[in-house]
């Protein structure tokens, strides 16, 4: 394996073409969105990262909100209860729920932080 310094220079790597691609999307209520967020408030409640104490006026109100039974698993229409089937967590956490099929559980990513920290 070469070295990092002696790569080819003449390697050129080509980004941005456009492609179509077509996926399923969920609709989802904002009014259940803000009843989470009025509920549970905008800390992330896999790592309690708060936005709006890391980066003041701008990161108000900001944060991502989970569903615990993915949307893409359940058939058709549902009716979502804010309190009980929705959480707000940051968007690192969120990607991070969502890195298997079926996603993590919140408890279960809190875990794998302990385990990080300690580490």
């Amino acid at each position: 394996m070469p070295f990092p310094d002696e790569l080819p220079a003449t390697e050129h790597f080509t980004e941005g073409e456009a492609t179509r691609v077509v996926v399923n999307r969920y609709e989802r209520d904002p009014q259940a969105r803000a009843l989470a967020i009025a509920h549970y408030g905008c800390q992330c409640m896999a790592c309690s990262f708060d936005f709006e104490k890391t980066y003041g006026p701008l990161g108000h109100g900001f944060v991502h909100v989970h569903h615990l039974a993915p949307l893409a698993e359940l058939q058709g229409e549902y009716t979502v209860d804010p309190v009980k089937d929705l959480r707000p967590v940051c968007p690192n956490c969120h990607a991070m729920l969502h890195r298997r099929s079926p996603p993590f559980t919140i408890e279960e990513l809190q875990h794998y932080l302990k385990q990080a920290r300690h580490a």
